[in-house]
């Protein structure tokens, strides 16, 4: 089981946890293999065995500029990252993991088979099928999966049963992100119809699972003195608060995957909890600039919601409210900007505040998946005037690179001769100047890196 980032990043993965283990239980030997810090040929974590003397590989893949990290570790271990490059004696390459539920087609040149969604019920099959006949040729059979050589299409994001909920972590580390914390699920997938997110209502493999805060405690382990609770819409999972305060009262701290400032406002005991359970930042999400644009994403948050998030921060004494947001949204203007200014102007003058601000970029299997990258340009001038607009508040941002969420964009609508362009970005040094160079040879467009291709036989083919 290979996770083509660093050991602390892979071992705060859920999923990659999880999936390692069922196969485990199924009687699989399964090793961890992550992507050094530095130079050195990638060994397992249990054996310390070289990567390449393995006859199968599964990554994990959970966004997109990770492709970079999957063609390092074949490298690394002596594979051909190409699969038009390997011959026999080489290892077989499955994927899985986040990214399958959005574009996975950039990785179409570098693996084998995937996986696409929910894969507990199928992993196994897929694993045992190589064992029984040396190839994957026969993924393409199980929901979700898909053999590029073998078929040209994308298959339909899988939904596995929910005998096996909640996903929950065998092993937790104090060198993971996430230190010393036990992750498991209190709920799966999204009852909200958000137009930019992956798991919204509707799509594949969403709809919101509750497990009951009994299973929940019931698999938390003695010694584990962090929990944290995962889930896409888990601060919607009605019995949350009763969870919490089962946690706190046993003395662990507690940490919570995703918060919704309405549920924060609506329900003041969960922030009084969160804090409670260790909490220094309370973090909320308002992800458009304006009210209007919030409306157009069908996002429920309102000025009130926040205006209530930054009340309960000073009231239980969080250090901090943190908000994130998108900015270059589709119809976005100036006015919105001098919304966004104003009103986080408000905020901080209730509690300090920290903008979490990322570009918007558009996803495959989303109603927005058809619009454009704002622009470089456009966005960093946009980040300079929130800066100016700020200047004198206790508002302080916190940007991602406009630069780099380009080429998240120009790989979240691509094909596979956007995966070629990592590839190429990477022989040359994997700088940005690197990736942007390989990227506008493909076809990507600066100023439109989101633009839809027009028919799907296009978009597999890059």
């Amino acid at each position: 089981m290979a996770y083509p980032s660093p050991y602390k990043v892979g071992m705060s993965s859920l999923g990659y946890q999880w999936i390692a283990s069922l196969l485990s239980d199924e009687g699989f030997a399964v090793e961890r293999v992550f992507l050094p810090d530095d130079d050195r040929p990638p060994r397992t974590e249990e054996s310390g065995t070289p990567l390449g003397r393995f006859p199968l590989i599964a990554f994990s893949l959970a966004y997109e500029l990770e492709l970079a990290g999957l063609i390092q570790l074949l490298q690394r271990a002596g594979i051909p990252p190409r699969r038009a490059d390997r011959g026999p004696g080489h290892p077989k390459i499955l994927l899985g993991g986040p990214l399958t539920f959005s574009n996975p087609l950039p990785a179409t040149p570098f693996v084998d088979a995937m996986l696409c969604g929910e894969a507990e019920d199928t992993v196994s099959d897929a694993v045992g099928g190589f064992y029984d006949h040396g190839h994957l040729g026969r993924v393409g059979e199980l929901a979700g999966g898909w053999v590029p050589e073998m078929e040209e299409r994308l298959p339909a994001v899988a939904r596995a049963g929910d005998r096996r909920l909640p996903a929950r972590a065998r092993l937790w580390s104090p060198d993971a992100e996430l230190s010393n914390m036990f992750l498991i699920e209190g709920e799966r997938g999204c009852h909200r119809a958000c137009t930019f997110c992956v798991m919204r209502r509707g799509e594949p493999g969403s709809g919101m699972r509750l497990v009951t805060p009994e299973t929940v405690l019931g698999w938390v382990p003695d010694d584990a003195r962090k929990v944290g609770l995962v889930g896409a819409a888990i601060s919607d999972h009605p019995q949350l608060a009763a969870l919490l305060q089962a946690l706190v009262d046993s003395g662990r701290e507690v940490g919570v995957s995703s918060l919704r400032a309405d549920r924060i406002a609506l329900k003041p005991e969960l922030s009084r909890l969160l804090r409670l359970g260790g909490y220094q930042t309370l973090t909320v999400a308002s992800d458009a600039a304006s009210q209007r644009l919030r409306r157009t994403l069908q996002k429920g948050t309102t000025e009130a919601h926040l205006l209530a998030c930054a009340e309960a921060a000073r009231e239980h004494r969080f250090r901090l409210l943190k908000v994130y947001m998108m900015v270059g949204l589709p119809d976005e203007g100036p006015e919105d900007i001098e919304e966004l200014i104003s009103f986080t102007g408000k905020l901080a003058a209730i509690h300090p505040v920290a903008l979490g601000i990322a570009p918007f970029v558009p996803k495959r299997n989303t109603p927005m998946w058809h619009n454009r990258y704002a622009g470089i340009r456009e966005v960093e001038a946009t980040l300079k005037k929130l800066q100016r607009g700020l200047r004198g508040t206790r508002a302080e941002l916190r940007p991602t690179s406009a630069r780099w969420a380009w080429v998240e964009a120009a790989l979240a609508t691509g094909g596979a001769a956007a995966g070629e362009a990592v590839a190429q970005a990477v022989a040359a040094g994997g700088a940005y100047t690197d990736w942007r160079k390989a990227l506008l040879a493909a076809g990507a467009r600066e100023d439109a890196a989101g633009e839809r291709p027009g028919d799907a036989k296009h978009v597999a083919a890059g």
